[in-house]
């Protein structure tokens, strides 16, 4: 199926968006133009939920003897495909003129570059992972030059963790139960579902602490529920933790605050 170059051109000519473009990206110096400086959300993964559109910010500076007459448009693709075939994600790439005019010739920065991507428009959960990205630049008289920015870009669905720690407040040296749930972006069905098999680390952070520490690590259930048992030791905050992987994105709960009987602590401390 044919799709369109590209979607809306924004009044003034200040950006453009590109959709769902899969061109046949060669190598990196295509037809005198070539790109360097690439960067994609500052190397970090695109984690993507269900309902959003999430924009990150893309910088890359091109080198051209050719005349353009649209500034060059980043988009995401995984085969080498031709203009028609559709095997890419969908995803729109927009910057300001000031740094890379509209029309123009040589070299030119993007430095505020933005890629977005709809997570209504992602037709299956096998998207994720990692995508190769590309650059099209718009000649004048309708042609163009597609470039393969050897710069790979991974795509992850997002994770949501949830915490609950109770009784609150408790007693020292009672236990205290920590329980939650991982789920994960299902963007074929547009919902978070239950993340199963799934290791996740229990922080802690007693007060006056500046940062977490991993007490110990669950496995998540076939619903992707959480729960464990610690002892109260002192008053602070209990998290979960889970790191992500190669699809899916990294996310840690809010945490929950315990308070432990100061009183009852020093009895047995007395003991």
């Amino acid at each position: 199926m044919a799709k369109k170059l590209w979607n809306a051109v924004v009044a003034g000519g200040a950006a453009a968006v590109f959709t769902a473009m899969a061109a046949a990206p060669t190598d990196a110096a295509t037809g005198g133009v070539s790109y360097s400086q690439v960067t994609v959300n500052g190397g970090k993964p695109i984690v993507i939920g269900i309902q959003d559109e999430v924009t990150v910010p893309v910088t890359f500076r091109m080198t051209t003897s050719r005349t353009w007459h649209w500034q060059p448009l980043v988009y995401l693709f995984r085969k080498k495909a031709d203009f028609w075939e559709s095997d890419d994600i969908s995803s729109g790439f927009g910057a300001s003129d000031h740094s890379c005019p509209t029309e123009g010739k040589g070299s030119c920065v993007i430095d505020d570059g933005q890629l977005s991507i709809d997570p209504k428009a992602i037709e299956s959960n096998a998207a994720a992972g990692a995508w190769k990205s590309a650059a099209y630049l718009s000649l004048p008289g309708g042609d163009g030059v597609s470039t393969n920015l050897n710069h790979t870009v991974q795509v992850r669905r997002a994770t949501r963790v949830t915490v609950n720690a109770a009784p609150e407040p408790v007693l020292f040296g009672k236990t205290i139960t920590v329980t939650g749930k991982v789920t994960l972006a299902n963007w074929e069905k547009h919902a978070y579902q239950g993340y199963a098999g799934r290791t996740v680390s229990l922080q802690f952070k007693a007060d006056g602490a500046s940062s977490y520490k991993t007490v110990k690590k669950v496995t998540s259930s076939s619903t992707g529920a959480l729960k464990t048992t610690v002892k109260a030791t002192d008053s602070g905050t209990w998290r979960w933790n889970y790191y992500g992987n190669s699809t899916a994105g990294a996310k840690a709960s809010t945490g929950d605050h315990v308070v432990v009987s100061s009183g009852v602590r020093v009895m047995h401390a007395a003991r």
